[in-house]
């Protein structure tokens, strides 16, 4: 039976993260279900306004500039409340479910309970994703994430049920004092979109972006801090003269500046492309492109660009920290390397750069590894919790 679904969410298209992507495919798949299904979101401007994006509806609600990070905005709840209120009632929604504690999904969460509508919340929160923006000392860093994580119980201790997606994730919110039941969820994967192409297709892309046909590691991510991006490119300039390989660099962030500096630096002008941003539609052919995928984001409560390179069968290197190491099964479908040890990471990269063979095994294993977070597995997951709170 179709539902009427709102769906709340503080980061939004076109915001370039994985919390905003998890919420935009959820919204997407589950209208793509039959259900009638509403976005909340900051807009790009201090008006209320509809709009809509792969077809679904999203009431934008005023916002303001977040000063430390370009392009991103926040709702006060003083500034949103009663509009906020005003379309729960209008849109009359079966469930509610929200994908952050912050203003507009706290906010959300209120007026829903107000009402009497059940609502749900996924966590993509981390501390570490935010506080770099900061620069706080260490101490007072703490701090303010021992603050944060009271402000997440504050809202989700409230909500009927919690989700998160993955193990490792779930794990986390209890390690902070959450008592609630927390369910892991995988975010998904569209396993027809994202998946390994034809010779041609391959020869077409790297025509595009002007790659060269050597092995490619890739990443595809917002390029700020917490994704170290620069200590990938200090590893893969310690390979230099051993393996003939290229990096390509897909996204944009507070780090892009640095990031191509430190190219130049490191005299890997000739092995790094910087694409800068591309549109969600033109991902999977750059994965399809490459050979390997490497992440060095400590702050992965999944990582949905490591799930797309695993369905295009590409292996990883993947950093040992958070839940990384669900997808990247060490010396199975790629390589785990730990922060600091560089040279041991450039010598992962020279052997998976000069070992075609070993890719190839590596990406079988990738490939089958991925089929157990196919968005058409995870969508009824959720499904199924809504409509046992529409029982209750």
């Amino acid at each position: 039976m179709p539902m009427k679904i709102l769906i709340a969410a503080d980061t939004y298209y076109p915001h370039v993260n994985g919390a905003s992507y998890f919420a935009q495919r959820l919204a997407f798949y589950l209208k793509k279900q039959g259900h009638e299904v509403l976005a909340i979101a900051p807009s790009d401007t201090l008006d209320f306004k509809m709009g809509q994006h792969d077809g679904v509806d999203i009431f934008g609600v005023r916002s303001l500039p977040v000063f430390f990070y370009k392009g991103f905005r926040f709702s006060p709840p003083v500034m949103i409340r009663k509009r906020i209120e005003d379309k729960i009632r209008e849109f009359n929604p079966d469930v509610v479910h929200v994908q952050s504690h912050f203003f507009v999904c706290r906010t959300v969460a209120a007026a829903a309970r107000k009402l009497g509508i059940p609502v749900m919340g996924t966590n993509h929160f981390m501390p570490e994703n935010l506080v770099h923006y900061l620069h706080f000392p260490k101490k007072p860093e703490q701090w303010v994430k021992n603050w944060a994580w009271r402000g997440f119980r504050k809202v989700f201790d409230q909500l009927d049920y919690v989700t998160t997606p993955t193990q490792t994730a779930a794990d986390l919110l209890i390690k902070t004092g959450f008592d609630k039941p927390v369910l892991a969820i995988s975010c998904g994967i569209d396993l027809e979109r994202f998946k390994p192409e034809s010779v041609e297709k391959i020869d077409e892309v790297r025509r595009l972006y002007k790659l060269q046909n050597k092995p490619t590691f890739l990443y595809v991510g917002r390029l700020d801090k917490e994704k170290n991006v620069d200590y990938v490119l200090k590893a893969m300039a310690l390979a230099k003269g051993k393996a003939d390989f290229q990096y390509v660099i897909v996204g944009k962030g507070t780090e892009t500046e640095p990031l191509k500096e430190l190219t130049k630096q490191l005299g890997l002008e000739s092995s790094v492309v910087f694409t800068g941003f591309v549109p969600d539609d033109k991902l999977p052919d750059l994965y399809q492109a490459s050979d390997i995928f490497v992440i060095a984001g400590i702050a992965e409560l999944q990582s949905i660009v490591t799930m797309e390179a695993m369905a295009s069968g590409l292996p990883i290197l993947a950093v040992n920290a958070m839940a990384l190491p669900e997808l990247c099964l060490d010396s199975e479908n790629g390589y785990r390397f730990e922060m600091g040890n560089e040279d041991a990471l450039s010598e992962k990269m020279i052997g998976l750069a000069t070992d075609s063979e070993l890719r190839k095994k590596m990406s079988e294993k990738s490939l089958q590894i991925i089929q157990k977070h196919d968005i058409r597995k995870t969508i009824p997951q959720f499904e199924a919790l809504y409509k046992t709170m529409m029982k209750k």
